[in-house]
């Protein structure tokens, strides 16, 4: 097997054990792998996903792969891939990954074009990349293209505005939108993922610091939360008054970030915007402030402008660059600005994952038998899908649940009964 590009075959073996310790903690895709190789679903489809390298997603291009794909898997981060995991995919499960931890940004765009050499009837993508280089420069590829299924905010967040513009060529799954994925994955994944990253990258006790977290979606109150556990004063900063107003009733200060940037010790952009932290707020922040991002693309962080403000910058841990300022002060970049959860950490728990990734496999199973009947649109996961993930996880955790009566199911069904 030639057709692939990663850092190190020789790592495969360590590979394998960091899969098979993530699958102990995936029962629910577990079972629909055992499923999905008796039924065979995609026998015959070529698959292109566009994910980051992991050990999870390693399990997931499994049970595809037991499913009958032809898969060809990329990085969708420069930083977010597991050398040892891709090695152990290539040599062990001959699926052909292009995908190599810190690659450049040439190289990282050679990965998305190699996946879509393959010509995929389904396109699996984490951040939509796959799906905007098909619609602006592989537009041939549109004619084999049957779905896609989309993993994160920021992915569903681009294709929804493709939609609203008539520019969305294929239907596609937004696999975030799951109430199983983004009420569990976005808060209890992101939330512990980012903090470990954020302690790894740095060793810095969270316990006394101040923590602005910019943002106050799913993502940021895990983080937020998750913080506020370690013992940090937890600072959030928003545009939206709803999800201000639920933060302050949480038990959080909230306020403008040109505030908060005077304040804070620590800080972390979960938005999925661009230049959260800007010019503005690198000028009043504290010397040896820590910035860093957990949104998807690394826009959150205006680095040219902090660029523009520094006389040099030092690599003074594997993740940290130091910015010297011109008037004196130091900030610290983590990660390059880049998810710090899978840069400098392993990314979500593989627990957590495994409803993630069983909404991935089964939404791509929804799609192809409804492909006939679908418009090209951003679709949600079925309600009895969603749930019936929640069942499996739970009673893979021993977890039990009443159930209505027949006089209750009644009266919840009906209006004549009152006081």
């Amino acid at each position: 097997m030639s057709n692939y590009d990663i850092k190190n075959p020789k790592v495969a073996d360590g590979g394998r054990h960091r899969i098979d310790w993530a699958e102990q903690e995936m029962p629910v895709l577990r079972q629909i792998h055992e499923r999905f190789k008796k039924e065979r679903p995609f026998k015959g489809l070529r698959m292109s996903a566009c994910l980051h390298v992991t050990a999870e997603t390693a399990n997931l291009m499994r049970a595809l792969q037991a499913g009958g794909a032809e898969l060809v898997l990329c990085a969708s981060n420069p930083l977010s891939t597991q050398d040892d995991v891709a090695a152990s995919l290539v040599m062990h499960d001959e699926i052909p990954v292009y995908a190599i931890k810190g690659e450049d940004n040439e190289t990282y765009y050679k990965h998305i074009k190699a996946a879509l050499d393959h010509k995929p009837h389904l396109t699996m993508d984490d951040g939509a990349d796959l799906v905007s280089t098909i619609h602006k420069s592989r537009t041939e590829l549109l004619k084999d293209i049957v779905v896609g299924t989309e993993e994160t905010t920021t992915g569903v967040i681009r294709l929804k505005a493709m939609a609203k513009d008539g520019m969305l060529k294929f239907p596609i799954m937004a696999v975030n939108d799951a109430m199983t994925k983004h009420f569990f994955d976005n808060r209890y994944g992101t939330g512990q993922s980012t903090l470990d990253g954020i302690v790894r990258a740095t060793n810095i006790l969270l316990a006394g610091k101040t923590f602005v977290v910019s943002g106050y979606g799913w993502c940021g109150k895990g983080l937020a939360s998750r913080a506020r556990g370690m013992g940090a004063n937890v600072i959030v900063t928003e545009i939206d008054p709803l999800a201000a107003l639920e933060a302050v009733m949480d038990g959080f200060r909230v306020m403008p970030m040109g505030e908060a940037a005077k304040v804070g010790d620590i800080f972390c952009t979960v938005t999925g915007n661009k230049n959260v932290l800007d010019g503005e707020d690198f000028k009043v922040m504290k010397d040896g402030a820590i910035i860093s991002n957990s949104g998807h693309f690394n826009v959150e962080i205006d680095i040219p402008a902090l660029e523009g403000m520094s006389k040099g910058k030092r690599h003074v841990r594997e993740f940290v660059e130091t910015y010297d300022l011109k008037d004196g002060r130091k900030i610290n970049l983590l990660g390059e600005g880049r998810l710090i959860n899978l840069a400098s950490a392993e990314g979500h728990p593989a627990s957590v994952m495994d409803m993630s990734f069983a909404n991935q496999a089964l939404g791509a199973e929804y799609m192809l038998k409804n492909a006939d009947k679908l418009k090209p649109d951003v679709y949600t996961i079925p309600v009895d899908v969603d749930r019936e993930i929640a069942r499996l996880k739970l009673e893979a955790m021993g977890v039990k649940v009443d159930k209505l009566t027949a006089e209750q199911d009644k009266y919840l069904n009906s209006w004549e009964e009152g006081t």
